[in-house]
């Protein structure tokens, strides 16, 4: 194929927005529309109707105003993909396994475009167990989930998805204490905190790790004291139990993390 076959199908708009994207991917801090078009060696004007549909696409998001960074929404496109799929498939018998031994349910969730989603759930073996359906959304600021998903990343991703998923609640950064707390979160390894949204009920929630280290997924149960099955765990057992399965599903998914009791 020549360069005029090559160039046959050129769509300059989409070559345009990617050219953008692929830009800012590799810079921090975000860019300016001169610098934008300066780096990209074309007038400021041919940016300016691209940059705003990327942000009302929720692609790339104003910060101080006049700079342009780009959002975490490929990267929830991303999780969609094959392997947060296959950790789901791969989670289940580990899952089953560890509601079998703290009589507890429990369930997966990812960050996805602004969100919290459950990808897999498992409930729990006997009458009693709180169980949320999968592909439910739920908070970041308000779960042991949540917490634990912006724990394990970098500040730089942690203030996105922070910013994406407050843009979409129409909500604010919790602030200093609440980063605090996530700090604290990443050194002890995991989260215990009681439930926002049903009384008696505790998020026990520990990171899944991917092999650069960073959180991919949040692996969460929602402990209950069960009153009239003396044998069951209590909640320091159960939350050692979530460890060891989550450190499990990090080595499924290429982390060389290991659980210590």
């Amino acid at each position: 194929m020549d360069l005029d076959d090559s160039d046959r199908y050129r769509a300059p708009a989409l070559d345009k927005g990617l050219d953008i994207l692929e830009l800012l991917a590799g810079v921090d801090g975000g860019l300016s529309q001169a610098e934008i078009s300066k780096k990209l060696d074309r007038s400021p004007n041919e940016f300016y109707r691209m940059l705003d549909r990327l942000v009302r696409r929720g692609y790339v998001i104003r910060i101080d105003g006049d700079r342009y960074s780009l959002t975490l929404k490929l990267f929830g496109l991303a999780q969609l993909h094959a392997p947060v799929r296959r950790l789901a498939s791969f989670a289940t018998p580990l899952m089953r396994d560890l509601a079998e031994k703290s009589k507890q349910a429990n369930h997966l969730a990812v960050f996805d475009r602004g969100a919290a989603v459950v990808i897999a759930q498992q409930e729990a073996p006997d009458y009693w167990g709180i169980s949320i359906r999968i592909g439910s959304h739920i908070g970041l600021f308000d779960t042991g989930s949540g917490h634990v998903l912006l724990a394990f990343r970098s500040p730089e991703e942690r203030q996105m998805m922070i910013s994406e998923y407050a843009r979409l609640r129409n909500d604010i950064d919790p602030g200093p204490e609440f980063h605090a707390r996530l700090d604290h979160v990443r050194e002890r390894g995991f989260e215990m905190m009681a439930s926002v949204q049903t009384a008696g009920v505790y998020n026990l929630s520990a990171p899944i790790l991917g092999p650069d280290g960073r959180g991919i997924a949040a692996l969460t149960c929602p402990y209950i004291a069960l009153v009239n099955t003396p044998s069951a765990p209590d909640i320091d057992e159960t939350v050692s139990m979530l460890q060891e399965t989550a450190a499990q599903l990090s080595l499924l998914a290429g982390s060389d993390v290991q659980h210590t009791r």
